[in-house]
């Protein structure tokens, strides 16, 4: 035995009979950490390749979404690492001030205790006793899944640092001008008792009323429709089309407003649609967006009838009464004084909730803190225009700009105790002052701190650079920022990746946060239908992984990863690369017990067999093809083409083709082993990134070596052999075929039949061995008679089938399914030929039956050519 044939045998029982990924995915990921793979040197003077984490939330798990974003963000650092880059994969979470907030809340009211109970800084302090304890499930799910993180750098939106770098942000803005704190309209969660954002409400149908109502009198009434007659206490105005002929004569006048005893004006306002409904709008400023805007064109006032809990404030008969109840009460006594012209119920529209705890949302004038987003929408916009920062696909720049380009001032205070408190005090005699981190706060009598904090996406939005140390201008600041690529959900576009390229732009001196946005999908059921608890369809990744490993669950992602569109999944595709995994691992310890090794140089070309050749020509295309679809983020495209390299091209056909060389023995079965070895190097390389344990277990088994994770990444040597790959191609093309025959005819796959193979002349002369062992072929022997041939690439193979089934069976068999075809054809040419029906038919239906009469023809020809095959009885 050779020492090379010894080292080989060693390596080859490390590998058992059967992939087991919980037995190596988790001590496998723990080596990696342990030693430091993840970890990034500021000081390198390697390229830098930089992405941050989208921060999941402190109180979150890891649901498939945040599998799927993270499989391709690992895939994409994983590569970059491999190249050469000094690579940083930024951890984090953020505090999420609602959710977090909640959850205490939810602790104390088991205890039976509120916040004010224990009081603003003693409720606090219980945030982050719970973080500690019970905050951060995600960090040991994100290793479950493989995320090569630098975990040593993992950063929480409230640490020191980055508190710090948002007090800092709050204070250049403030003295720039660019906050401001006003008296506007915003959602407000009764509930919570909070404002929330834009992100933070969710729209869904529901049935509710559609009530109209006649303010006024005689010729000088409107008939005007709500959805919420309990905001009519609040009315200020009504509003019609200024070209509205209907209501000329009214604009200017005043109107009765029920219920109330006031006078209210009549305004015209182009907001106004006068094709819509009676063309008149009741105008309450305090209660709605779109009115409050009319209000402030026409300096209306604004009247607050609701308190926080959507209690009405307004003296009379309904005060004290919860919105809901209030509508109903004020509907009954509108009904009583004959103001009710009609009443819709139900009336299915869009009402937003608060995604936290689904309670309806109620726009409320209130005083807040805003960011006037003016100027920095604009850098935003065109930082893309201008081509510094691009969005991957190019189709959703659109969307960007329709987004940027009408961006409303931001709302960014919350009326919360957890987060980040808004660093403004204020003194006795109306003195308002900002404070910096290195600035003393304002002390004595009647001074006092605002008592809001700041909305989750103002911190998240500084994460590009706050978590590399900014404002500190430190190493890895200089070295990482900006990050290379973004990578996220089109989801978020608007609301975080806006705010990170506003931000970016302006704390930045101009440099965007990130070169490139890649935007990706949703991920949703194997029905294509949205992931939801009232659904039933909401899987637990951690389940999968359990069943049937990480690699499984982070192939089937990134195989259906086209960018920006929704990715369907279901368990039947875990399934299928959970096999995968497994044909990856069985192939490769077959591979290893025959011989292959990557010992060596590889042998100069005319030592090679053609089937070496064709193998290593592919690989090399591979390759090119597999970069091109990295560098355009087509991960689907570059799994699809790893899989079928894998499975179809180096298992099924050159692992098939080389065994006839292996078990001959002698120098070229080492040849052939050294081609295999290099072969399978270069294509556990390039699967790694989205199949990182199965391929590092194997990987270092054939190589001896450390890691897949610091490897090289392979590159495209070039090597190109069109010839061979013809002449495969050619011999793919004949065992296809013979198989495709041999099915048809009823023979088992392991069934032999005699055959002569006239292959003289041709390139196939050389592979006769392989195609017969790939057939199940006997030589010819004594008393062979044809009785199919069939011609194929150049060559013929004769078959003799006789004893091998029964002639007149099957002739019979096939006959009853030509009549079937023929009369599914017979059929489909009826109706296509019917005028009639043609003209009456959907054009789906019609396009069916199309289809039914090509199989149908497909099915005679192919019947036919079996028939003509067949011996005679």
């Amino acid at each position: 035995m050779t020492e090379n044939t010894q080292q080989q045998t060693a390596a080859t029982t490390e590998l058992p009979t059967q992939y087991t990924p919980a037995e190596v995915e988790g001590p496998l990921y723990e080596r990696w950490v342990e030693r430091g793979y993840f970890e990034a040197d500021e000081k390198s003077d390697k390229p830098p390749y930089t992405i941050v984490i989208p921060p999941p939330n402190v109180t979150g798990s890891l649901h498939l979404g945040h599998a799927f974003e993270h499989t391709l963000i690992d895939a994409l650092t994983r590569r970059k690492r491999m190249q050469g880059y000094e690579t940083l994969w930024q951890p984090g979470m953020d505090h999420a001030g609602i959710a977090t907030q909640n959850v205490v809340e939810r602790e104390l009211a088991k205890e039976g205790k509120s916040r004010h109970d224990l009081g603003r800084e003693a409720f606090v302090e219980r945030v982050w006793k719970w973080k500690a304890e019970s905050g951060g499930q995600i960090s040991g799910q994100m290793r479950r899944l493989g995320d090569g993180v630098a975990w040593s750098r993992e950063r929480f939106t409230m640490d020191e640092g980055l508190s710090q770098a948002v007090q800092t942000i709050f204070k250049k803005l403030y003295d720039d001008e660019l906050i401001y704190r006003a008296e506007r309209i915003i959602n407000w969660c009764p509930r919570c008792l909070t404002a929330i954002s834009d992100i933070e409400v969710e729209y869904q149908d529901d049935d509710g009323e559609l009530v109209s109502i006649r303010y006024g009198e005689g010729d000088a009434s409107i008939v005007v429709a709500t959805t919420r007659a309990e905001t009519m206490l609040g009315d200020t105005a009504v509003a019609v089309h200024p070209e509205d002929e209907r209501y000329r004569h009214l604009v200017g006048t005043e109107i009765e407003l029920p219920l109330t005893g006031r006078r209210i004006p009549v305004v015209a306002d182009a907001h106004v649609d006068p094709e819509f409904g009676t063309g008149a709008v009741k105008v309450t400023p305090a209660h709605d967006p779109n009115d409050f805007e009319i209000g402030q064109r026409h300096g209306l006032p604004s009247i607050a009838v609701m308190d926080e809990h959507a209690v009405i404030t307004v003296h009379g008969p309904f005060q004290g009464l919860d919105r809901l109840e209030a509508r109903s009460a004020i509907v009954a006594a509108l009904r009583a004084e004959g103001r009710i012209v009609a009443e819709k119920r139900p009336y299915t529209h869009s009402v937003g909730h608060c995604s936290r705890c689904k309670t309806t949302i109620e726009p409320r004038l209130s005083m807040q803190w805003w960011v006037k987003v003016g100027p920095l929408a604009q850098a935003a916009g065109d930082a893309v225009r201008d081509g510094k920062v691009k969005i991957h696909p190019q189709e959703m720049e659109k969307r960007y700009f329709d987004w940027v380009d009408n961006l409303h001032d931001w709302c960014i205070s919350r009326q919360l105790w957890w987060g980040h408190r808004i660093p403004v005090w204020y003194g006795p005699n109306g003195e308002v002052v900002c404070v910096g981190p290195d600035e003393e706060a304002p002390t004595g009598e009647g001074w006092h701190q605002d008592t809001d904090v700041l909305d989750t996406w103002f911190s998240s939005g500084l994460w590009p650079f706050s978590t590399l140390g900014w404002p500190e201008q430190t190493e890895s600041l200089a070295k990482f920022y900006p990050n290379s690529v973004l990578v996220t959900g089109y989801d978020i576009l608007f609301f975080w990746v806006a705010r990170m390229m506003m931000f970016g732009l302006y704390a930045m001196d101009g440099t965007p946060p990130f070169h490139t946005i890649a935007l990706h999908g949703m991920v949703r059921d194997q029905n294509g239908k949205k992931m939801s608890k009232s659904f039933g369809n909401v899987v637990n990744p951690l389940d999968w992984m359990d069943q049937y490993g990480s690699d499984a669950v982070r192939f089937t992602l990134a195989n259906g990863a086209n960018p920006g569109v929704d990715v369907p999944i279901g368990e039947d595709w875990v399934k299928a690369s959970r096999n995968f995994a497994n044909k990856i691992w069985n192939a490769t310890r077959f591979a290893l017990m025959n011989g292959a090794t990557i010992e060596g140089e590889l042998p100069p070309v005319e030592r090679l067999s053609a089937t070496d050749r064709w193998i290593l020509s592919r690989l090399n295309k591979t390759v090119a093809q597999v970069d091109a679809f990295y560098e355009d983020y087509q991960f689907a495209k570059l799994s699809d083409a790893l899989y079928h390299f894998a499975w179809d091209e180096v298992f099924d056909w050159y692992v098939e083709l080389s065994k006839t060389t292996f078990f001959a023995g002698g120098e070229q079965a080492k040849v052939s082993g050294r081609v295999l070895g290099e072969v399978l190097d270069v294509m556990l390389r390039l699967l790694h990134p989205i199949v990182p344990f199965v391929t590092d277990a194997l990987w270092t088994t054939l190589t001896g070596r450390e890691s897949l994770v610091i490897a090289e990444w392979p590159t495209d040597s070039g090597f190109r052999d069109e010839a061979a790959e013809a002449e495969i191609e050619n011999l793919q093309q004949v065992v296809t075929e013979v198989r495709r025959f041999r099915a048809d005819q009823g023979l088992q796959p392991g069934q032999k039949v005699p055959a002569r193979l006239e292959l003289d002349g041709t390139p196939l002369a050389a592979h006769e061995g392989a195609i017969r062992q790939l057939l199940r072929l006997q030589p010819e022997g004594e008393g062979f008679a044809a009785t199919a041939s069939l011609p194929v690439a150049g060559a013929t193979v004769s078959l003799d089938l006789s004893g091998t089934i029964d002639v007149a069976a099957e002739r019979k068999r096939l006959a009853k399914d030509l009549a079937a075809a023929e009369k599914e054809k017979a059929q489909a040419e009826g109706k296509l030929g019917n005028e009639a029906f043609l003209a009456k038919a959907p054009d789906n239906v019609v396009d069916k039956i199309r289809t039914r009469l090509a199989k149908a023809e497909e099915d005679i020809a192919r019947i036919q050519a079996q028939l003509e095959r067949l011996p005679q009885a």
